[in-house]
């Protein structure tokens, strides 16, 4: 617990030179918000609705696991299903529960008992210790915020960082700092993807006589490999792919590895902080084969000072000189790598 009563104490002193607390007008990256279109003007912030009534009585399955759960229990939000407890440690209890008399949902529901997560919010497998139980408090003090205010998750994510103890912080950084990040994501270089539609946070290709293709545009377009297994059955063995416009990923290993300048403004090579790598070095946290929408979101979050942590002015100098081209070129090639 030191170590979390250090970083509280760090979240609390900070100084943020040069980057302003501001809500931006409009995401200009609605791909990465899970949105086909920026919001309106002022747009509300969005608050999640009540859990739907579902069916606790036809039992489900998934090939490899010997379990069987109604869709009740899959998305019960305060003891969700977990398919293959042989895939993780322990989980402690407010991963595997929550705290239901405070609304703290189970952080497995979200990010699955593995930690790998789903592109409307965040892998958090392969952090440190240290850098989870950060985010949680930069959560907490409302230093991290959505650039989109139709995105609920993040508001939620503030509430239980709120009601979290210190011990549940502290139990949930253990408990995911201790899984090694693994491939999740499937990179495609494409001029043309499936016609998908937003839901839920992320793209879900459209079906029957829906279906088709479309050009991919300035787009990352994230979708799961398998709709009903991530959808219904919140499946944590079935990942994703992420379709990527033509020439992104050599333009994206160019910024990566060696920086550019871009108007006159220096952009500093993501491998001095995060590693030759890009796994990671201290505070700096492991980018490869992480979501991009997860990474374009929190890239354009920093750039307006609506993700304003303790350490978001170490990036300050980076993301200053990247337009929306370098963060989608970036994202692209980190999402590529292997973990």
């Amino acid at each position: 617990m030191k170590t979390l009563v250090l970083a509280a104490t760090a979240a609390a002193i900070v100084a943020l030179p040069g980057i302003a607390v501001a809500q931006a007008p409009a995401a200009p990256m609605p791909w990465a918000y899970g949105f086909a279109a920026p919001p309106p003007p002022n747009t509300p912030q969005a608050r999640p609705g009540a859990p739907a009534q579902l069916n606790n009585v036809e039992k489900h399955f998934i090939p490899g696991s010997r379990l069987t759960f109604t869709r009740a229990q899959i998305a019960n939000r305060f003891g969700p299903a977990d398919w293959f407890p042989e895939d993780h440690p322990a989980m402690p209890k407010v991963v595997a529960e929550g705290r239901e008399g405070a609304n703290i949902y189970a952080c497995s529901l979200c990010h699955y008992p593995n930690g790998k997560g789903r592109p409307e919010n965040a892998n958090v497998s392969g952090y440190s210790y240290d850098y989870f139980v950060q985010q949680l408090l930069d959560f907490r003090s409302g230093a991290r915020r959505t650039s989109d205010p139709r995105k609920a998750n993040t508001g939620l994510m503030e509430h239980f960082a709120k009601e979290m103890t210190n011990q549940e912080i502290s139990d949930a950084a253990k408990y995911f700092s201790m899984i090694p990040a693994a491939p999740w994501i499937n990179t495609v270089e494409a001029a043309v993807v499936p016609k998908t539609r937003p839901q839920g946070g992320m793209y879900l290709r459209l079906e029957g006589a829906e279906a088709g293709m479309e050009p991919i545009g300035a787009r990352v377009i994230e979708t799961p490999i398998n709709i009903h297994d991530t959808e219904f059955l919140r499946n944590p063995r079935s990942g994703f792919t992420a379709y990527v416009p033509p020439g992104s990923l050599a333009k994206g290993k160019a910024l990566v590895e060696n920086g550019t300048t871009v108007k006159g403004q220096r952009v500093t090579a993501c491998v001095v902080c995060h590693g030759s790598d890009l796994k990671g070095i201290g505070q700096a946290p492991h980018l490869a084969g992480r979501s991009p929408s997860y990474m374009a979101r929190q890239l354009y979050d920093m750039s307006v000072g609506n993700r304003n942590g303790a350490w978001t002015p170490l990036m300050a100098p980076v993301i200053a000189g990247m337009g929306e081209e370098d963060m989608l070129n970036a994202v692209a090639y980190l999402a590529s790598l292997r973990p």
